[in-house]
Order: structure tokens, then C-alpha cells, then sequence
């Protein structure tokens, strides 16, 4: 157990400060970026919007403003509808990024959002359990490590809140809570129970978004913990 297991198995008092109270009004534009994680047939599906202020700054904020969460064996079209009716919707733009998950579900699945241009700028990561990121045009590689380290950092500086009004913030805050990481004897990263069977769903949504809105735009820095 490392140090970023350490901030997550101390994440009750950080997840209290992330719930204790509605994220401000903000007078610039912030930058939205939706994690979608695609369940298969056990998992579920879930999105999150975090909305970014400061982008770009060592002080970004990143505030959690909307969660869905489909049903179990909810079809990939009727995602794609679901989606398409939020993208389209203020105060998004197609500015803003929409981060699918593809490690699970493959290419020909994402190819059915981008199939249904959807008026936002799109891109799809795969996950690895790997050291370095790679980018091919619009699909990234990232490491399971590289997620889970920005989540730590976020929730252990108070960067990261949740708004507590929202349907699914217990969700969310659950999943964070029993989010753990372990090293394994081969010096490998493995984190929680990445689809072996403890959800994760939100927490990857949310991992996936305020990573993108942490590296994208700028050279990738190495988080160390």
C-alpha cells in the first residue's frame, strides 16, 4: 500500500470537505469535460461532468456537476441517444471534451458516438497497466496509475468537490471511499477492483474526466506521490 492508497483510505474526512457544501458561481467560462465509462454486461455505465476553472493552473478547480448512471445491460444506442440530448444541451459547447472509455468495449463501439456527431470534441482512452501515455490523433493510453494519482491529489488538496445535491453523490462517494491501491510482487500497479466486482463505474467516469482536464492542452507532467 503506497501513498495514494494511504490518501484513499483516509478519504472520509476528504470526501466530507468535498460534500460539505455546493460548488461557487464562477464568473469565467469553465471547461466541461465528460468521463463516460461503458459497462458490459455485469458492469454499469456511468457519466460524469466535471466542471474545470482554472484550467491550465496548479490550483485548478474541478467540481463533479452531474452523474448518470444507466441500468445494467442498458443498450450502447440508447447511451449514445442519452448523450447526445446532454451534449447538446447549455452550457456545453463544442469546446468542451467527452472522454470514452474504450478499454473494455472496443473500437466499434466508440465508433457509434462518433457516428452520431455529437457537437463536442471527442476522444477515447484506452487503459493500460503501463508507465507512459501515448496519443494516436484522438485516442489516448493512459495508466491505471495516472488516473487514480490525479483523483488522490485532487481529494487530498480539496481540489475535487462533489455536489451534494446530486442523485448519484452518495454513488460517487462510496466508490471513492473503497477505492484502493495495491502493488503487486511483480512492482505492477493494480488499483481497487477494476472490474472485479466491486463498482467502479463513477469513480472511472470522474478519474477519466479530470485527468483529461489536467493533462490536455499542455506537456504531460509525471505526478509523483
Amino acid at each position: 500500500m503506497g501513498l495514494i492508497g494511504d490518501v484513499l483510505d483516509q478519504g472520509t474526512e476528504a470526501l466530507r470537505r468535498a460534500l460539505e457544501r455546493e460548488p461557487s458561481p464562477r464568473v469565467t467560462k469553465p471547461y466541461y469535460v465528460l468521463g463516460l465509462d461503458l459497462g458490459q454486461t455485469h458492469d454499469y455505465s456511468a457519466l460524469t461532468l466535471d466542471e474545470i476553472h482554472g484550467r491550465g493552473q496548479p490550483t485548478s478547480r474541478h467540481d463533479v456537476r452531474y452523474i448518470q448512471r444507466w441500468k445494467l445491460r442498458t443498450p450502447y444506442p440508447e447511451i449514445v441517444a442519452d448523450v447526445g440530448r446532454l451534449v447538446r444541451r447549455a452550457p456545453l459547447s463544442s469546446e468542451d471534451t467527452l472522454v470514452i472509455d474504450q478499454t473494455g468495449v472496443g473500437r466499434p463501439v466508440v465508433d457509434m458516438f462518433r457516428a452520431a456527431d455529437l457537437p463536442i470534441n471527442m476522444v477515447a482512452m484506452t487503459i493500460t497497466g503501463g508507465n507512459q501515455v501515448t496519443r494516436d490523433g484522438d485516442e489516448w493510453h493512459v495508466p491505471k496509475r495516472d488516473l487514480v494519482s490525479v483523483v488522490a491529489v485532487l481529494l487530498q488538496s480539496g481540489r475535487l468537490k462533489i455536489a451534494a445535491s446530486l442523485k448519484e453523490a452518495e454513488t460517487l462517494t462510496n466508490e471513492l471511499g473503497t477505492f484502493q491501491t495495491k502493488i503487486t510482487v511483480s512492482a505492477n500497479d493494480t488499483y481497487g477492483a477494476w472490474r472485479e466486482g466491486t463498482n467502479d463505474d463513477t469513480v472511472l467516469a470522474t478519474a477519466m474526466a479530470a485527468w483529461y482536464g489536467e493533462h490536455e492542452g499542455g506537456p504531460l507532467q509525471v505526478m509523483v506521490l
